[in-house]
């Protein structure tokens, strides 16, 4: 067994000299380009970083840390401050962020309000599949919405049409980072006693009526994949104002074990082998005793590192994508044949990417402009799944929806969208735009 001596004058003289070094190599390594319109690519999302994440990834990496440990908990304090709530918990990926979320409101220790299989919970049809699977996967049902046409989020009108006697929670994303009214959807959850959840992944930064969304219900999820607001690799968080809630959610994510300690620490209740719960002996040890259905979804030091040099930059990439999007309204809104998306009265988008609808009538079809934008190497997504009831993953899955999802289907159709991140300036964006105006005549011509 090694001996740590990291903490000795030699090893900080030598840690000091590689972080040094890191930064001449990432001067070395990587250098600005100038935008070649038809010849490099105008992705829809990446990484956007300086030397301060790479330094911040070899100092953590020196720790030879492997799990959550000084940094996770650092990034914790720090983006539940910045988002304005109390509690904050890592995870591996915003999707485990989304299990962790909806596996916690099974917990036990929630009494009556507790989901049970054969529970519903409302959600919308034009979402992300991981926004709907831990429905499913704990054994409730999902309740499909329509959306709008504007926002592309989920239609609130229809909410009271979706209740039934066994509704008990909403799990709703905040569609591209244009946010829908969280208030409405509190007050609404509030008189059905439901549980609220904001799926936030796409949306860190999108405010309403100048509150951080995510803040409005009983939990919020946020994503830092590559593609998001900020990044580690891979990532996410739950967040939550309950201490209670956090316990919970820690549980699921920490094999379902009751213990709370940190990883690497033992005994932070002052009473390892004085606890009884269950059937078990009493005095079992809490580090090995299991009150949940849990996995194992934490995430290491080296990403959190990550995302404790990407937290000081947030608010700039937040303004550049709103920047972005503001540029591409201004460039697009003469355009007859497209359909721009619009923000809700009291909304403020933090946009993760620009949806555009193609109208009916218009000179080209969806399909045939997004492969003439692949053609001049410019990315673009579709959104997300579409109308989830027509994926083959739910051929079989058993869900209820209200009306026809009439809405869903043209998101399936017509829309897409292009990105806004902070990579882009504005020769990417002009080009974006002129792409699209181009792309009828470039259609015609390739007949």
């Amino acid at each position: 067994m090694l001996r740590d001596k990291s903490n000795s004058s030699e090893a900080e003289r030598l840690r000091n000299d590689i972080l040094a070094r890191t930064r001449t190599y990432f001067r070395a390594a990587y250098e600005e380009r100038s935008f070649r319109p038809d010849e490099d690519a105008v992705p829809v999302s990446g990484r956007t970083f300086d030397e301060r994440e790479l330094v911040a990834l070899v100092d953590a990496s020196l720790d030879f840390w492997l799990t959550a440990g000084r940094y996770a908990s650092r990034f914790e304090k720090e983006f539940a401050s910045w988002f304005g709530v109390r509690e904050c918990v890592l995870v591996n990926s915003g999707s485990s962020a989304n299990l962790c979320a909806l596996m916690a409101l099974t917990s036990p220790e929630l009494g009556e309000r507790r989901l049970r299989p054969g529970d519903e919970v409302i959600t919308a049809a034009a979402g992300f599949p991981t926004t709907v699977n831990p429905i499913v996967q704990a054994g409730c049902i999902p309740v499909f919405v329509d959306s709008e046409l504007t926002t592309y989020n989920a239609d609130l009108t229809q909410f009271e049409r979706a209740i039934s006697p066994r509704s008990k929670a909403v799990i709703l994303a905040h569609t591209l980072g244009n946010p829908y009214d969280p208030e409405a959807l509190r007050d609404f959850c509030r008189r059905h006693d439901l549980w609220m959840i904001e799926d936030t992944c796409d949306a860190v930064g999108a405010t309403w009526n100048g509150a951080q969304v995510g803040t409005f219900g009983d939990l919020a999820t946020v994503s830092f994949y590559p593609a998001h607001h900020l990044t580690m690799g891979e990532g996410g968080a739950v967040l939550m104002r309950s201490p209670k809630l956090r316990k919970i959610v820690e549980s699921f994510r920490d094999w379902g074990r009751d213990c709370w300690c940190a990883p690497g620490k033992e005994n932070t209740c002052g009473k390892r082998f004085d606890w009884q719960l269950g059937d078990l002996p009493y005095g079992y040890d809490h580090k090995y005793t299991y009150t949940h259905l849990g996995y194992n979804l934490k995430l290491t030091d080296m990403q959190a590192a990550v995302g404790v040099a990407q937290l000081e930059k947030i608010d700039g990439f937040i303004a550049d994508r709103k920047r972005n999007a503001q540029r591409l309204f201004g460039l697009l809104s003469e355009v007859p044949w497209v359909g721009l998306p619009g923000e809700a009265q009291g909304g403020s988008s933090s946009w993760f990417g620009f949806p555009i609808r193609v109208l009916p009538g218009a000179p080209i079809d969806r399909n045939t402009l997004v492969a003439r934008l692949t053609d001049r190497k410019i990315g673009t997504r579709l959104v997300f799944a579409g109308n989830l009831v027509h994926q083959p993953a739910y051929a079989n899955v058993a869900y209820r929806s209200v009306g026809e999802l009439v809405n869903a289907d043209v998101i399936m159709n017509d829309v897409f969208w292009v990105g806004t991140f902070p990579g882009l300036g504005d020769p990417e964006i002009e080009f974006i735009a002129r792409a699209i105006v181009e792309a009828p005549a470039t259609a015609d011509v390739s007949k």
